[in-house]
């Protein structure tokens, strides 16, 4: 423990110095200026500004990305409330109570205690990844590679299984990243694989393509198939404040939403939209003004927007430990970290101490300027929503083809662009979830190295991908996710009963 925060501590020596804050301030306003426009969540955001960080060292590249994250984070929050238009899954829940907010004439009491609850969740949350992240990772170290295989397999089947709204779609987006993630050369028996005898495909697709491809132009594309020809009516912002009643009501579901928030950001099966909708649900139990809700309750802000951000912070926790994105953003960012040639997992900490501890540092440093900056900036966000659609993913379009030609200077990459943006243009039109198509690009290699990894230890006996108590452990928890749909039918269902007091509210 005290080696962890020591550690910390070497850290923020790391990213008090004037460039790594002038650094760590430009990836917060940029990440959320992007943030803040309609239809661009957090993950496209990085997505997006990943190519922004070519030709940084890996320190200062990492700084930016911490800001660009909660940046992106609180962005989608403004977009939220004032245009009732979530950038991403996870803030539909702040959009029901802080929209009808903004429409009483509330608007900065919604930013406002959104920007908090943002910040005392990101911090607390930051603070349970310091100490949570150094015991994942004494456990992953004593894994082996079936173990790692079983976790790579829980991560598949929880992306596609029990985050979106249909199984076959999620499996089907799933073996469309497994695919693209195969493209190149084995690099066991060297022979090219599904490359159709192209040269620039012998390396394969870099995430970095794939990720802005998918996101950015797929979303440009379908909006533009989607296109309103004039800016939607943003309601009116004034300085973002908070009364002494509103701070009474927010501060316990700050964190509670926290509470909620963490645990469910750890977990393989995770995601933020669970939790949101959970904290919603308590703050509108334990209120004393159930009566508001639905009408513009300030809990109802409050609680989801913290158990929105603690999620975010606690993805990062088995994506440093483990190598495991558990969303989209932590994808993305797993992407910039093989960028630089560096791979999450349990020996980050022991190669790249360094490096880790500035990023858990600037993510401090980036909260704190993200509330800094957005309470008196807020009514100027709220003005780049005015900007008409065609220009604004114009815009989008052009740096986005910018970022990946930077990759590899290759005009090739254009080409590969625009055919994963048709790709992600084409799944959003039949329904297919982004992220688990992501995941498979990005852990389908991992997936099959550490496969053939126990095959050779075990001399090829398939017996070898069990493994220890670990996998059997994972590998029942899979099954319990696969069969749940059939199990489901045999658990009795709940028997409620409904007092007459309660017939009464809810005829009212």
């Amino acid at each position: 423990m005290i080696d962890n925060l020591s550690s910390l501590l070497d850290g923020f020596g790391h990213i008090l110095t004037p460039m790594s804050l002038l650094i760590a301030l430009i990836g917060v306003t940029v990440g959320t200026a992007v943030g803040v426009l309609p239809g661009i969540g957090p993950a496209m955001t990085v997505a997006l500004l990943l190519p922004l960080t070519y030709g940084m060292e890996p320190a200062h590249a990492f700084i930016m990305f911490a800001g660009i994250f909660y940046g992106g984070m609180y962005g989608g929050s403004t977009t939220s409330i004032l245009l009732n238009t979530p950038g991403e899954s996870s803030s539909v829940v702040t959009a029901i109570e802080g929209n009808k907010m903004a429409r009483t004439g509330r608007a900065a009491q919604a930013l406002a205690t959104a920007a908090i609850g943002s910040f005392v969740a990101g911090t607390i949350g930051t603070l349970l990844l310091v100490l949570v992240t150094p015991v994942m990772v004494t456990f992953a170290i004593s894994l082996g590679a079936p173990d790692y295989l079983a976790i790579m397999l829980l991560g598949f089947i929880a992306v596609s299984a029990v985050l979106g709204a249909s199984r076959i779609r999620g499996f089907a987006a799933l073996l469309l990243g497994l695919v693209i993630g195969l493209i190149g050369i084995d690099r066991v028996t060297g022979q090219q694989r599904l490359t159709l005898d192209i040269p620039q495909l012998a390396d394969g697709i870099d995430v970095v393509v794939v990720a802005v491809g998918i996101f950015a132009i797929g979303e440009a594309l379908w909006v533009a198939a989607h296109l309103r020809r004039k800016a939607d009516e943003v309601i009116p912002v004034g300085q973002p404040w908070l009364g002494r009643e509103d701070w009474r009501r927010s501060w316990r579901p700050w964190l509670r939403g926290t509470a909620l928030g963490f645990p469910f950001g750890v977990m393989p099966a995770g995601g933020a939209e669970l939790p949101t909708f959970l904290s919603y649900t308590a703050e509108k139990k334990l209120s004393k003004h159930p009566e508001e809700f639905g009408k513009g309750a300030i809990e109802g802000v409050a609680g989801p927007e913290a158990a929105n951000n603690a999620s975010a912070a606690g993805t990062l926790v088995p994506m440093l430990a483990l190598g495991l994105p558990t969303n989209a953003t932590a994808a993305v960012m797993l992407a910039a970290f093989q960028s630089y040639g560096i791979q999450p997992g349990p020996l980050l900490l022991e190669r790249e101490s360094t490096l880790v501890w500035t990023l858990i540092a600037s993510l401090f440093v980036g909260n704190l300027l993200l509330l800094v900056l957005n309470l008196p900036l807020a009514p100027a966000w709220a003005k780049l929503l005015q900007i008409p659609r065609p220009y604004l993913y114009a815009g989008i379009v052009f740096f986005a083809s910018m970022g990946a030609y930077a990759v590899n200077a290759q005009p090739f990459d254009l080409f590969l662009l625009l055919t994963l943006g048709l790709l992600g243009f084409a799944m959003r039109r039949f329904g297919l979830p982004v992220l688990p198509l992501i995941v498979g690009v990005i852990l389908g290699p991992i997936a099959e190295r550490q496969g053939r990894m126990a095959l050779q230890l075990s001399g090829g006996d398939l017996s070898g991908l069990i493994g220890g108590p670990v996998s059997y452990l994972i590998y029942t928890a899979i099954a319990v996710i696969l069969l749940w749909p059939l199990l489901r039918r045999f658990v009795p269902p709940a028997k409620t009963t409904t007092s007459p007091k309660s017939q009464t509210m809810t005829k009212i």
